[in-house]
């Protein structure tokens, strides 16, 4: 078996702490860990590799939390351009057949970014939907429902088709509150997990039958594929042909061979701020606070704070989340709106929509802490071992100031050893790189002026990380 980990998501009604560059995936919201380690740690034991697919502009971020998890991925799928879940879920089928030496894996497909308390509960499931796909069904995992929830799809159960599972009588779209609490009171009713189980070439089988231009695309896209480290890049100009299309839809609502096996093991899919309220330890006053957090007369309330002290008074049913550079306030009940905020920052083409201050690079990570008119410093931390291109500047000078660590600088034809206190100037044009030989983090203050700090003004000679363009 196979799991397939999609961490694809833009999770922007979790913003301001979820952005594009970073999204809630990757964010420890829900745990110590963050959501993709959990999900990580949630499959160890069911004697199964595991891989990822990702944007191509996470592919660092997955590479070094799995690293730091210490699981072992087979590969990490990266997509050119997001085409929703049928196609992302072919390019796995696709990988899984090809590396497989007998008979066609079954793959797990999961999210990198839900809950699930019961962990033992779900491999439960996990075993009984195994004899389903290896009968030849496509299996979705659904949630005994909770309450009337209008947040989810639903599932329709038919007739049982052994050890628990069911066929799947029909999907049903998220419903509003009556008609949500009249599939409560049918009792035959899941909500939508978006978990699947299949047999790679019976999902491959049933998408050519039902959506043979999915099929098509992706097919080409994988033959053009190429392996890069620990990544995998298929084509992008065949992909970006793809149609972009849910496995619901593409598959689900026109098989034949649906199956659902009921799972019950306080799963959520936290797709707005009002989850983290209905699952988090929630106070006599019935608020759930992250931080350093002090509230009077404050009830029913989301509170989060990730830098600073956050203080409510005479609040009721209200969501509050701070991070570095941004504050959001929000009704509990109207959470979803979010992505309103979201757009608008896309609209003014407002930074705080894509990157936090802290920006990870596969090196290590930077925080801009502070920008004008013609000057922008920023702190940068490089891993022990990590080096940053080899670079130069049209629009911008550099300085470096060594706060803690060894630092290894080309500046020009010189090469420098610089240790903490000790600094050098980079002037425009100049060719330059920073190395950290030592076994601690580098820890650096740069300072940049210049009539244009953008961060594509880097023109890359020599990369270890693949980013700089090939001879």
């Amino acid at each position: 078996m196979n799991i397939v980990i999609m961490a694809g998501g833009s999770g922007s009604r979790l913003w301001p702490s979820s952005r594009g560059l970073f999204p809630k995936q990757f964010l420890s919201i829900a745990g110590e860990d963050s959501m993709l380690q959990a999900t990580l740690a949630r499959v160890e034991g069911l004697s199964a590799s595991a891989s990822v697919i990702c944007n191509e502009e996470h592919r660092f971020v997955v590479a070094q939390q799995a690293q730091e998890f210490g699981a072992a991925l087979t590969s990490i799928i990266l997509e050119p351009v997001g085409r929703n879940t049928a196609p992302a879920i072919a390019l796995a089928a696709f990988e899984a057949l090809d590396s497989s030496d007998g008979a066609a894996p079954l793959l797990l497909v999961m999210a990198a970014d839900h809950v699930i308390d019961d962990v033992a509960a779900f491999h439960a499931a996990v075993e009984v939907a195994k004899a389903q796909a290896e009968s030849g069904q496509v299996v979705t995992f659904g949630i005994v429902p909770e309450s009337a929830h209008t947040g989810y799809g639903y599932i329709q159960r038919g007739v049982e088709s052994g050890n628990g599972a069911y066929a799947v009588s029909r999907f049903v779209e998220k419903p509003d509150a009556e008609t949500a609490q009249s599939y409560i009171d049918d009792g035959g009713y899941y909500w939508n997990s978006g978990m699947f189980l299949v047999a790679a070439d019976v999902y491959l089988n049933e998408l050519k039958a039902f959506r043979p231009d999915i099929y098509s695309a992706c097919e080409k896209a994988y033959l053009g594929k190429t392996r890069d480290v620990d990544f995998l890049r298929v084509d992008a100009q065949a992909f970006k042909t793809c149609p972009d299309e849910s496995i619901d839809y593409a598959v689900m609502e026109k098989t034949d061979k649906a199956v659902v096996v009921p799972l019950s093991a306080g799963w959520s899919d936290v797709g707005a701020w009002s989850s983290l309220w209905e699952i988090g330890d929630q106070d006599a006053a019935g608020n759930v606070s992250s931080g350093d957090v002090l509230s009077h007369n404050t009830s029913n309330s989301y509170i989060r704070a990730e830098h600073r002290l956050v203080a409510t008074v005479g609040l009721d049913n209200i969501v509050v989340v701070e991070t570095n550079d941004a504050v959001l306030v929000a009704a509990k009940d109207q959470v979803q709106d979010v992505k309103k905020i979201v757009e608008s920052l896309k609209a003014q083409d407002r930074s705080e929509v894509s990157q936090h201050r802290h920006v990870y690079r596969p090196w290590g990570v930077y925080d801009s802490i502070d920008n004008g008119e013609r000057y922008q410093v920023k702190r940068i931390t490089v891993k022990p071992g990590a080096k940053l291109s080899v670079q130069m500047h049209h629009h911008r000078a550099e300085h470096w100031i060594v706060v803690s660590g060894i630092a290894k600088v080309t500046n020009g034809d010189k090469e420098l050893m610089l240790t903490e206190n000790q600094s050098t100037y980079i002037p425009v044009g100049v060719v330059h790189a920073l190395e950290n030989p030592g076994v601690i983090p580098l820890e650096l203050i740069e300072v940049q002026s210049g009539s244009y700090l953008g961060e594509d003004d880097i023109v890359r000679f020599e990369d270890r990380y693949g980013r700089a363009p090939k001879a």
